[in-house]
C-alpha cells in the first residue's frame, strides 16, 4: 500500500504534473492508495471554496482512510525523532515524524516530494516510491 503526502495531494489537485503526480495517475487504479487522517486535514484545510473543498473531500474519500497515530506510534514517533538527533539531524516537522514512523512501523511506501523525510529513508528504513522514471 501507498500512502501519499500532503505535497503529492496539493500538486495533484492543482493539476501540476510531476514526477510524483504522473506516478500517482498512473497508479490510482493499480495500487493501493491511502490517505492519513491528518493529510486529508492538511489538504482540505487549504480550499477557500466549498464546492472545490467537496471534490476533493470525495476523491481523497475514495482511498483506503488510515489513522495516523496512536499513544504507541506517538512514543515510536518521538524515539524515531530522538534517534534522528542523536545523528544530529532535527526533523522539522511533528506531522512529519508521525507521518514517517506509520509508513515505517506498517511497512507503507511513502509518495512525496518533501525533503524532510529523506533522514527517515536514510537512517530509520522509511520506503518511498522510486519516481526517478516518471520524469516527463
Amino acid at each position: 500500500m501507498v500512502l501519499v503526502d500532503t505535497s503529492v495531494w496539493i500538486e495533484y489537485l492543482l493539476d501540476r504534473t510531476t514526477p510524483q503526480t504522473a506516478w500517482l495517475e498512473s497508479h490510482l487504479e493499480v495500487d493501493r492508495i491511502a490517505v492519513a487522517d491528518i493529510i486529508l486535514t492538511e489538504v482540505l484545510q487549504g480550499f477557500r471554496y466549498e464546492k472545490a473543498f467537496q471534490e476533493a473531500r470525495r476523491l481523497l474519500g475514495n482511498f483506503e482512510q488510515i489513522t495516523l497515530s496512536g499513544v504507541d506510534l506517538a512514543v515510536k514517533a518521538a524515539q524515531n525523532y530522538r534517534q534522528l538527533r542523536s545523528l544530529g539531524i532535527t526533523a522539522r516537522g511533528t506531522v512529519d515524524v508521525l507521518i514517517a514512523t506509520r509508513c515505517i512501523e506498517d511497512g507503507l511506501q511513502l509518495l512525496h516530494c518533501d525533503r524532510d523525510f529523506d533522514p527517515f529513508e536514510r537512517h530509520l528504513g522509511l520506503q518511498v516510491v522510486d519516481c526517478t522514471s516518471w520524469l516527463t
